[in-house]
């Protein structure tokens, strides 16, 4: 997705639609969503019919007005936060959009090809796309290979590969094939595609509220109950201590003062920015380029307990490339690199290529053309963990040729009635002691040798990792290379746990022990035999360039297709809590702050003499000028403190790799601490500007 679109907090096409949307957001209908403010409205509403008949009567209360205007004032703030956290999504929205054209798909029918709209397109219809073509939906390549320029997506400029019968074949609408043909089987229905559910996704169209939030509204709305308890029985209490006094009741609390006495003390402030946190988490992760398809998702990966990471590309930089090769007994070292080269020369992977091209540069073995050598070529799979060929002879013989891992290999030969050298072995452990990957190359029952595959391990990986077990976050490394190359690399990664010749199954297998232990597991994969693994987990994010099944496996789907890229999840999700927490944390001791300040102010009449002077005024700490401009500046402080919270809202309180305790410690200090110190000091110095 292209980042050159302004989507900060002060673009003023985003404040001017936010202004508009918060007056909009103020129908019923969308104001009971958030019950806290929904009884700010109705106090608003009330307040404003009691200045309105005070007119009709002829007696205009000004301070009851001033009461009403900044009680909507708190309502449209409210608003106004959450509808500019939406604007800076429908900004994201408006990018995707601009992606998108009205295109024409050639589709294949029978052994026709029949022009046709892409929205006329349906999930399992047949499209071909050459150079030039822009792909009219999404759908998995079926046949060929070709480059695509995915740049309205993810705004990379480089194009990308996507060919058939990997894990490199699932292919987006809207994106532009530059290069070759390829075959395409369309996926989805009609506005079902992954660039209309992320518009829909980004816009907060279709965002649901996080159990967390839920459990936090029920909260809100269960304190905001309590606080109208309490208010709705002061006007009794009072009249009771007016009559014991001797004063006249007409000093008893008027409704709009109630009103504005309950205004401030339940918790308007996180009330009115809880929604704006919960969606600007969201935008976070799309400015890092990862989709979330809901809330739940976000939310959960800052709870995560357990990372599962793949090693290759993730923990280590990927390309294992060849660098030797190790003959066994009675084996030349040209005999072990032309058995090496020919098991290669299908295998497209960098391990693959870069076995061909070592027995080129070393012995001058020249790649040798497939269809003349009569093979039929093995492919690797996460099953057998070997790949090879099976070259026919004239006399109608076939010679397989093998190479995998040492485990794999010991298997195929001992099934041939073969032997095993201990020498084999021997040399296979001692380079997996050096974190290297060795790779044993077998001809029918003789092993000839081992291919030495070296995997560097990615720089700063350890510190990312040493800062995530400070938050209490286990990582587990899985790979299916042996377990003593695996323990090298964990060690030297400094992951707390690896899984060495791990299948599908055993991904699987391991994520439901972990979540059935109690913990919230998060993994990251691409590959068909990925899907089952990222739908179990409970954050599983799919790389943009795996295959369609993993995209709609996983709960997140990463523009970048960058493994790393799970840590970074982690930490927005983590942001996500702590910016909740601390925003809640602020607004609670706000309301204690009020209370302590309002309180006394308005008490001040109860018992006092001729000259206004009672035993209560001794509470008055913060010396407020009087009951009326002690309820004003509370009301217009508690509708300022939202405004002033919506950055922290949208950018999130600054993340910080800690243990939790460290993190609750940080936050009572100073949200709760600046929480209860903040309204003495706003309310104050508002106190003294109106009594000037």
């Amino acid at each position: 997705m292209s980042t050159k679109l302004n989507t900060s907090l002060f673009n003023k096409k985003i404040l001017l639609q936010a202004a508009k949307d918060s007056v909009i957001k103020l129908n019923p209908a969308i104001l009971i969503k958030n019950p806290v403010i929904f009884i700010v409205a109705i106090g608003s509403v009330l307040t404003t019919i009691i200045v309105l008949m005070g007119i009709m009567q002829g007696s205009f209360s000004s301070f009851n007005f001033q009461i009403a205007v900044w009680l909507w004032f708190t309502v449209l703030f409210a608003n106004f936060a959450e509808a500019i956290a939406e604007g800076r999504g429908k900004a994201q929205a408006e990018s995707l959009r601009n992606s998108r054209t009205q295109t024409k798909a050639r589709k294949i029918m029978g052994k026709q090809e029949v022009s046709t709209f892409a929205t006329e397109l349906k999930k399992g219809d047949i499209v071909v796309c050459e150079a030039g073509d822009v792909i009219p939906s999404d759908g998995e390549v079926i046949e060929g290979i070709a480059s695509v320029d995915e740049s309205a997506i993810t705004g990379e400029s480089a194009p990308v590969i996507r060919e058939s019968g990997g894990d490199r074949s699932a292919v987006t609408g809207g994106t532009k094939v530059i290069s070759d043909q390829i075959f395409i089987r369309i996926a989805t229905e009609p506005g079902n595609t992954f660039i209309d559910r992320m518009i829909a996704l980004v816009e907060g169209a279709k965002r649901q509220k996080t159990p967390n939030e839920i459990a936090l509204s029920i909260l809100l709305s269960g304190l905001s109950i309590i606080f109208l308890l309490a208010v709705a029985t002061l006007p009794a209490f009072f009249g009771y201590s007016l009559t014991a006094s001797g004063l006249p009741m007409s000093q008893n609390l008027t409704i709009p003062v109630l009103i504005a006495l309950l205004v401030c003390l339940i918790p308007t402030t996180i009330g009115g920015l809880l929604s704006a946190i919960g969606i600007s988490g969201m935008d976070r992760l799309i400015q890092r380029n990862v989709i979330a398809t809901s809330g739940r998702a976000i939310e959960a990966a800052g709870d995560v307990d357990v990372l599962l990471l793949d090693k290759t590309g993730t923990i280590t930089l990927g390309n294992r490339m060849a660098t030797d090769f190790i003959p066994a007994e009675g084996v030349t070292v040209e005999e072990l690199a032309n058995a090496a080269q020919i098991s290669s020369l299908s295998d497209e992977t960098p391990e693959g290529r870069s076995i061909v091209i070592l027995a080129k540069e070393k012995f001058g073995i020249r790649g040798r053309e497939v269809h003349q050598l009569s093979a039929t070529f093995i492919p690797f799979t996460a099953q057998s963990r070997m790949s090879g060929v099976d070259l026919k002879a004239d006399d109608g013989s076939v010679n397989k040729i093998r190479k995998g891992s040492s485990e794999a290999i010991r298997s195929f030969v001992q099934n041939n009635n073969g032997f095993y050298p201990q020498n084999i072995q021997d040399i296979v452990i001692e380079l997996a002691r050096q974190g290297a990957t060795p790779l044993v190359v077998a001809e029918d029952k003789k092993v000839l040798g081992v291919v030495h595959l070296k995997d560097i391990v990615k720089g700063g990986i350890k510190q990312r990792f040493a800062e995530l077990r400070k938050m209490g976050i286990k990582t587990v490394m899985i790979t299916g290379d042996n377990a003593l190359t695996a323990a090298a690399i964990a060690a030297e990664a400094g992951v707390d746990d690896f899984m060495a010749e791990a299948t599908p199954e055993d991904k699987l297998r391991r994520i439901r022990t972990e979540q059935v232990n109690g913990h919230l597991v998060g993994m990251i994969g691409d590959g068909t035999n990925d899907a089952p693994a990222l739908a179990q987990a409970d954050i599983g994010i799919a790389m943009n360039t795996g295959t369609q099944a993993a995209r709609e496996a996983g709960n997140m789907v990463d523009l970048d297709s960058n493994p790393t890229k799970l840590i970074e999840v982690v930490e927005v999700g983590k942001q996500l809590l702590m910016t909740r927490g601390s925003l809640t944390t602020f607004s609670i001791a706000n309301d204690v702050a009020k209370y302590f300040a309002i309180i006394p102010a308005i008490a001040i009449a109860l018992y006092s003499g001729k000259n206004g002077i009672g035993p209560l005024s001794a509470l008055n700490i913060m010396n407020l000028g009087s009951p009326q401009s002690a309820i004003l500046s509370a009301v217009i402080f508690n509708a300022i403190i939202i405004i002033l919270l919506v950055p922290l809202a949208l950018k999130g309180v600054r993340y910080r790799p800690v243990s939790a305790n460290a993190a609750l410690s940080r936050n009572l200090l100073i949200f709760g601490l600046g929480g209860i110190i903040a309204p003495f000091i706003g309310i104050k110095l508002i106190d003294l500007l109106i009594n000037l």
